[in-house]
């Protein structure tokens, strides 16, 4: 048995990023590209070429459809999978106007989800 602990429901989503690892002094360390594996209201899964630092704060731009959103969070865990490396990014600053699009892109991912996973027939 599993224990989960995120609080919002995270299906898989394929984005495009970049980020910017930000140290506890606030110094720019490394900046690169990466995707999303899955995205929710709370935080994402990313993919990226090399390891990230857990506990450090990252500035992260997503790509959700034609729009931008930035966003920051902080590193809770990281896992090395077939050649590539996950890191579990939980949000903790996001401005208004970004949560809005972000949230909106997150409902409309869940109803799409979940009417593509839906096979029950109906008359």
């Amino acid at each position: 048995m599993t224990t989960e602990r995120r609080r919002f429901i995270r299906p898989e989503a394929l984005n495009l990023l970049d980020y910017l690892v930000v140290d506890d002094q606030g110094r720019q360390g490394e900046y690169s590209m990466g995707r999303t594996l899955n995205i929710g209201e709370g935080g994402i899964l990313m993919e990226t070429h090399i390891p990230l630092p857990v506990g450090q704060q990252v500035m992260i731009t997503l790509g959700l459809e034609d729009t931008l959103v930035d966003v920051m969070g902080k590193i809770l865990y990281a896992t090395y999978d077939a050649g590539r490396h996950q890191n579990g990014i939980e949000f903790s600053n996001v401005a208004e106007n970004d949560r809005k699009i972000l949230d909106q892109y997150v409902e409309e991912f869940h109803k799409n989800y979940k009417e593509a996973g839906d096979t029950e027939v109906t008359s």
